[in-house]
């Protein structure tokens, strides 16, 4: 390795170490069982009457809370509005547990109200990976693959993102690596879910890299 090589690798780890060091997490475990962590703001994109709240499980990655997400809602999220972002990452531990029409786990970036944000889901009951953007209330496809999302198992998903860069990983592998800039602005990261979905989450954090 040159001296020029040495110094580049060297400016990447200082890069990322700063990068994780700013990192913020949620593992609702100091909230209240039956209400929201705080800080988080729940909601839908389009219609439904979905239930977000923090409860007690004995599965949990880091015991003993999780966020739960029940009830029935077209585009069901819950962000955390302490955070505004460009650039950086989101990360979730989640559980599909059960739904009819859908047994969906996501992360939403980049989210500056119900109608405009970056989504990334994987679905246990189709087995894919998706990422999507919503614009003036209408989710619009970018890209689907095939991707092993087991029922009533922990995995996790996690999105980076930098300016129009989008990777989209699950348990650690890349499934999506796209290019798009729908969506320029900052805003608010959070978790998201689809129609009857019951899907719980644990370990939740972030970090902006710029």
């Amino acid at each position: 390795m040159s001296g020029r090589q040495a110094r580049l690798v060297g400016i990447g780890i200082l890069m990322l170490l700063a990068a994780e060091a700013r990192a913020e997490s949620e593992n609702f475990d100091s909230s209240e069982a039956g209400a929201l962590p705080p800080q988080w703001t729940c909601g839908v994109s389009g219609r439904g009457t979905p239930m977000w709240a923090v409860e007690r499980d004995d599965t949990a990655p880091s015991k003993p809370n999780v966020l739960k997400k029940s009830g029935q809602g077209t585009f069901p999220w819950c962000v955390n509005i302490g955070s505004s972002l460009i650039d950086g990452y989101v990360e979730t531990r989640f559980k599909p547990i059960a739904g009819k029409e859908d047994q969906a786990a996501g992360l939403v970036w980049r989210f500056t109200g119900p109608k405009s944000f970056y989504v990334a889901r994987a679905n246990a009951l189709e087995n894919n990976v998706s990422l999507y953007y919503m614009w003036r209330g209408w989710r619009r496809t970018i890209q689907y693959v095939d991707a092993p999302v087991p029922l009533g198992e922990w995995g996790t998903l996690r999105v980076d993102f930098s300016g129009d860069r989008i990777e989209v990983s699950l348990n650690g592998k890349i499934y999506i690596d796209v290019r798009d800039d729908r969506i320029p602005e900052a805003g608010h990261v959070g978790v998201w879910t689809k129609a009857d979905s019951v899907t719980i989450f644990d370990d939740f954090s972030f970090a902006r890299t710029h």
